[in-house]
């Protein structure tokens, strides 16, 4: 199967190269025959690649340890899943899978086209086919997937896959990442294609709207995803720590956010086209970029992979081309993209989505420079110098703020120019909630929140309540004619404008999001050793250990600790932290025990076992932390209730 694998690659790789060009050819000269073969040609490149993912998933299903990245990333004491998932736990099947993804949205994208705005698919097919042969030349030439053993050096095992990785969230993670990240190809695309046909209106965003909101959704998923995983397997008690390939994933989902906001100001105005195509252009570099960040290993991450310098360097290239590329069209055609409207007010629903577009471009600049910054101080003093989440949180934090501001300001504020009288109307609810929040945060934690949390906290409350307010006037406006009850009103407005409503829903998400993650000022810890019946407390908890057991793994050993829990005496749950080690790998791992409930999480890790039978734990109590998975799972239904197609509206 492997050899079929790579003769499917080879294949693909020629039939992308004619295509490209056939492409180009439709595009040059109008052909609509031509047009039809390239997009063919498109889904004759996606069902050889197709072959080859189907070959290497194989592979690792059979233990096919002729093959240097079967036998480099799986072991047979692996599980099943875990030995699937291990194709995209390394380079050369990571990039197999991106570009899997890639021809699988091309295909798609072009089936769902086919008989809609013609005269840009045949630069849709190039930009897609042009993708694909930079995947398929790396995969064919840099970085094979196929590669075997000589004979000599074939074992009856493999390395195993690392073990941080083994967790059933990193099945899941990864998709994610790379369904939300690689989707962004498709909008691209069709803003190249728009670029270079001078068909610069509304075709080209309108038709690639859901396009967009996919990808968008899954990239945050995937974010979230990532979060949670940190968060259990890591043991250090947390879910972001700026990490640069978490910042690889966050870079593009900031301009991606801010063009979902901005392009509703170019359906409503004609405003911001040049915002709009540059913040696509942007997000596709960034995905482009933040995959050269992990695959090439030019920065020092948990789950960043090797550095080759010829991958760094021809990846490298490929970005700045990809950027150059969509930089000097976009220029070429800026008489063209201008728009005869403009901006009549700063006070305005127009200047409050513009001001949120350079809040988060600012947020984008904080993250780029602190990613990047040991690569830059290494090219510069010859040290390599890395910034830390004191950093980020202290350059990013107050934008944050900002743009929770914003998000509660912009439904209040009307389009075009507000006037004063509807400043005041709108304001009032909003406002009060914001005041009494503030003053009962103040009432019981005094000088002891912090002006960071007292400040985001009370914006929370002044967001939550414009959505409230925004909701009960649409509802209370349409049951005053009689014909619907609250229900009904609620289900006209999510069915006939779900664009803005269920819009308001995931700010809901966010602001949710916000409320876990800022209730970090709260966290406490404590490290303590302690023999078998011996007790320690962390705030109004208390932790009795009882005892520590072997763990009979295969793949794996180590203990395993029981503590229980109580609060107030009253028993609340049984605690079991462990602590492994992976034979095959030779490395350690902690898996924390975790006691949630809606308040807090109390986290518990056995750091060591001693030979006096004592063991040590760290112990850390993380107030409002699930407020962050719960805002995920509002801003996915929110994103839901955007996209849900409505029979009416098709």
């Amino acid at each position: 199967m492997s050899e079929i694998g790579a003769v499917s690659l080879l294949l693909a790789l020629l039939i992308a190269t004619v295509g490209f060009g056939i492409s180009v050819y439709a595009g040059v000269q109008r052909s609509a025959v031509w047009t039809r073969v390239a997009e063919r040609s498109v889904g004759v490149v996606f069902l050889l690649v197709t072959s080859a993912m189907g070959a290497l998933f194989l592979a690792f299903i059979q233990h096919d340890y002729q093959l240097v990245y079967v036998a480099s990333h799986s072991a047979r004491s692996m599980a099943l899943q875990y030995r699937i998932a291990a194709l995209w736990g390394g380079q050369a099947g990571s990039l197999l899978l991106w570009l899997w993804m890639l021809t699988a949205y091309a295909a798609a994208a072009i089936w769902f086209h086919r008989d809609r705005v013609r005269n840009l698919m045949p630069w849709v097919s190039a930009v897609f086919l042009a993708n694909a042969l930079f995947f398929l030349v790396l995969l064919v030439g840099v970085t094979d997937p196929f590669e075997k053993l000589p004979p000599g050096h074939v074992t009856s095992d493999g390395n195993g896959l690392n073990p941080l990785l083994q967790h059933p969230v990193m099945m899941i993670h990864p998709l994610m990442l790379y369904t939300g990240m690689v989707g962004f190809v498709v909008p691209f695309a069709f803003a190249f294609a728009a670029l270079l046909t001078g068909e610069l209106g509304e075709s080209w965003f309108r038709t690639t709207r859901r396009w967009t909101l996919f990808p968008w959704l899954f990239l945050s998923i995937g974010i979230l995803l990532g979060g949670r995983w940190a968060y259990e397997v890591l043991g250090w008690g947390g879910y972001w720590a700026w990490d640069p390939v978490e910042n690889a994933s966050f870079m593009p989902w900031l301009p991606a956010t801010a063009f979902l906001h901005s392009v509703m100001i170019q359906e409503k105005r004609d405003m911001l086209r040049t915002w709009n195509l540059l913040l696509i252009g942007l997000t596709y570099t960034l995905c482009l970029f933040g995959t050269f960040l992990t695959r090439s290993g030019i920065v020092q991450s948990v789950h960043a992979f090797a550095q080759t310098p010829l991958f760094v360097s021809v990846f490298g290239a490929y970005v700045l081309i990809t950027a150059a590329v969509f930089l000097v069209a976009l220029f070429w055609r800026r008489a063209g993209i201008r728009s005869e409207s403009k901006l009549e007010s700063v006070v305005s629903r127009e200047a409050s989505f513009l001001l949120n577009n350079w809040v988060f471009i600012a947020i984008l600049m904080v993250v780029f420079w602190g990613t990047m910054f040991p690569v830059f101080s290494e090219a510069l003093t010859g040290n390599r110098i890395a910034v830390g989440p004191v950093f980020f949180n202290t350059m990013a934090g107050p934008l944050a703020l900002l743009l929770l501001f914003l998000t509660g300001v912009g439904p209040l504020i009307a389009w075009r120019r507000a006037s004063l009288s509807n400043l005041r109307r709108q304001f009032v609810w909003p406002t009060v909630c914001f005041v009494v929040t503030a003053a009962a945060l103040l009432a019981v934690f005094g000088a002891d929140l912090g002006f960071y949390a007292l400040v985001a906290w009370s914006l929370a409350a002044f967001v939550i309540g414009t959505i409230v307010q925004e909701y009960a006037r649409a509802i209370r406006a349409r049951t005053r004619k009689g014909e619907e009850n609250a229900l009904q009103a609620l289900g006209a407005l999510l069915r006939k404008n779900q664009q803005r409503y269920g819009g308001y829903v995931v700010h809901l998400g966010v602001v949710f999001i916000l409320i876990g993650t800022t209730g970090s000022v709260l966290n406490q810890e404590s490290l303590e050793n302690v023999k078998p019946g011996e007790s320690f407390g962390i705030h109004d908890y208390r932790l009795e250990y009882r005892t520590a057991d072997a763990i009979p793994a295969q793949h794996y050993g180590g203990a395993v600790a029981r503590l229980a829990l109580f609060r107030d005496d009253a028993p609340l749950a049984t605690m079991t932290p462990e602590k492994r080690m992976y034979w095959l790998e030779q490395q350690p791992a902690s898996i924390p025990s975790v006691y949630s409930t809606l308040r807090e999480d109390l986290y518990v890790i056995l750091t060591a076992i001693e030979n006096d039978g004592s063991a040590t734990f760290k112990v850390y109590r993380n107030p409002l932390v699930n407020w962050i998975w719960i805002g995920g799972v509002v801003f996915v239904l929110g994103t839901l209730l955007v996209m849900w197609p409505h029979p009416e509206r098709r």
